[in-house]
């Protein structure tokens, strides 16, 4: 499907992109189409080059054209979850024998793809302070790699690395530079524009945004790593369902306007607990103290909607983390609701004693777009009560 809103503006693209009119009935909304099976002209006959629901869908389709759009980006393609589409991308370009640069603060499950998964395989794996570009440039150069793997903001520790600079030196050593855009989302951030080969999101996340539909997502320029990713895609079947597709696109269109109002709570729920005497240090690239602050207001059009923050101790932190009440604990971010989160033995129990471990004394909050000063007063009554 081709995109009709190439050169208009992100809010614009959100909404209308790959989201034509119905041509029988003119239904604004395009359908959901659950036919896992098309009816052909004749043998080999496709209409619009549907056969089988694996293969394609057309509201598939119209959410990978909505997500290429929003990403700036040639090409689309959507997953059953954001891990999916990570391993799809990997085997696509990965073999035995190669290896991936991975940031030192990324989501557990995508070390424990790597490590646990590919690495019985054959591929090998290097973590490095992807903020630290002179860290990255020394790694690439004792031994090169295949994969140049980011999170930025990176997952919990909010970390900011320059894509500008890492493109160059991954691409400079021969390597595939891959950004994870979940945190901040193409309404903040657009990788590909400063140099990326590929963007990765957990549509899970900020893109359907009402904590509803798991997904994942790929976005790309390159023709043929296309063609490889979506043979994959095809092949090992992780695609995502026609309701899971639609509910995604819903979700998008209202991206930029919930965006705005995360990043703006997110703000204020920092600049609070950092003034706060029970809490030890806050991560939040939106505050001036924060060493990525001036390297996120320019790579970025806002500061998102997760902080970080550690208290005095683990017991602390825990007591915190199950005290609150809008703020939920659970798994998970970027939905309308907040959620609290204790990333040692919730999201990061995967990469507990390892290299990429949290500290014990840290929270992870996914703000929301309620009350603002309900969200404080929630904290504020929390944190009291240590």
């Amino acid at each position: 499907m081709t995109d009709p809103t190439p050169d208009r503006g992100f809010e614009t693209r959100a909404v209308h992109a790959g989201q034509a009119f119905d041509p029988t009935t003119g239904a604004v909304i395009p359908p959901v189409h659950f036919s896992t099976t098309y009816a052909q002209d004749g043998i080999g006959g496709l209409r619009e080059g549907y056969e089988y629901g694996r293969s394609g869908n057309p509201t598939r389709t119209a959410l990978e054209t909505q997500l290429a759009a929003l990403e700036g980006g040639a090409h689309g393609l959507s997953f059953a979850s954001g891990l999916a589409a990570e391993d799809a991308l990997l085997r696509a370009v990965l073999k035995p024998g190669d290896e991936v640069l991975l940031g030192s603060d990324v989501y557990g499950g995508t070390y424990r793809l790597i490590a646990r998964i590919l690495g019985p395989w054959g591929v090998g794996l290097r973590v490095v302070d992807m903020s630290d570009l002179a860290a990255v440039e020394r790694a690439l150069a004792e031994r090169p790699a295949r994969i140049v793997w980011v999170e930025t903001p990176s997952n919990p520790m909010l970390r900011i690395t320059d894509i500008t600079g890492l493109a160059r030196l991954g691409h400079a050593a021969g390597a595939l530079v891959v950004v994870d855009n979940t945190f901040a989302s193409p309404a903040l951030q657009q990788p590909l524009a400063l140099g990326a080969d590929v963007v990765v999101h957990s549509t899970t996340k900020y893109l359907g945004g009402h904590s509803d539909v798991v997904g994942g997502a790929l976005v790309m320029n390159d023709d043929a790593l296309f063609e490889q990713a979506k043979f994959l895609q095809f092949a090992a079947g992780a695609v995502s369902g026609p309701l899971d597709a639609w509910l995604t696109t819903r979700g998008i269109k209202t991206l930029a306007l919930r965006m705005q109002r995360h990043s703006e709570n997110a703000q204020a729920v920092a600049e609070f607990l950092d003034a706060h005497p029970k809490i030890a240090r806050v991560y939040y690239p939106g505050l001036p103290s924060h060493p990525g602050h001036a390297l996120a207001a320019t790579q970025m059009s806002g500061f998102g909607g997760i902080v970080s923050a550690e208290l005095a101790d683990a017991a602390s932190a825990r007591r915190f983390a199950e005290s609150t009440r809008l703020f939920q604990l659970a798994e998970s971010l970027g939905g309308v609701e907040s959620l609290m989160n204790y990333p040692d033995e919730m999201t990061h129990a995967s990469v507990r004693g390892t290299e990429l471990a949290v500290p014990e004394e840290l929270v992870r909050l996914s703000v929301g777009i309620e009350s603002v000063a309900d969200l404080i007063a929630d904290l504020d009554r929390a944190l009291a009560a240590l």
